[in-house]
């Protein structure tokens, strides 16, 4: 049996952040070039959900769906929905039947295991785009950010590249662990909003 995970405490560090990050930032710029802040926490609420589907082999219209398929925008309560989310996310996470077998992720067809990894991964990331574009400060859960480690290094770096997200930045061989993980999924560690 696949050991699980534990998402709990990424789940509570994004869902603080949101809860930090005040409306009239919610245009500001973030390192997703595509994103502002508003559709950056757009995606984070989808992805929630969505995550809690493929964890529950529930798949379906949530599952099958590329993340790229819309821009996404928050609505009213978003704070509270996102908080729902991420606690779902987490707590379907923590079943050891969802790291079985196979499921489906943004219209993937994946190995369950992985695709807790890559959930996972996505509220490391995105906790730290968030932190980043509203100026708070980001610790990761330690076990979150090295499986995230674990997860994207051999896709950036190995012999048949797949970045995630986009080429790695080079960083230096003794950069913090977080500035290692930033940089192999394609972002700059010391990426700071415009005119900061």
């Amino acid at each position: 049996m696949t050991d699980t995970i534990d998402f709990a405490a990424q789940a509570r560090l994004v869902s603080q952040l949101a809860a930090q990050t005040a409306d009239e930032q919610l245009d500001a710029p973030t390192p997703c070039e595509a994103y502002a802040v508003r559709q950056l926490l757009g995606h984070l609420v989808g992805l929630a959900a969505a995550f809690q589907y493929s964890a529950r082999k529930d798949l379906g219209p949530m599952t099958s769906v590329a993340p790229n398929a819309a821009v996404p925008d928050v609505g009213p309560g978003w704070r509270a929905e996102l908080d729902r989310n991420l606690r779902g996310m987490a707590e379907a996470w923590h079943d050891p039947a969802a790291w079985e077998g196979e499921t489906q992720a943004g219209g993937v067809t994946l190995p369950a295991a992985m695709a807790g990894r890559f959930a996972l991964n996505e509220l490391v990331l995105h906790g730290w785009d968030l932190a980043r574009a509203t100026g708070q400060e980001y610790t990761p859960d330690a076990a979150g950010l090295g499986v995230s480690y674990t997860l994207l290094a051999p896709l950036a770096e190995g012999p048949d590249r797949v970045p995630v997200f986009g080429p790695p930045v080079e960083v230096a061989a003794d950069a913090p662990l977080l500035d290692q993980v930033v940089a192999l999924s394609g972002r700059r560690p010391d990426w700071a909003p415009p005119g900061s």
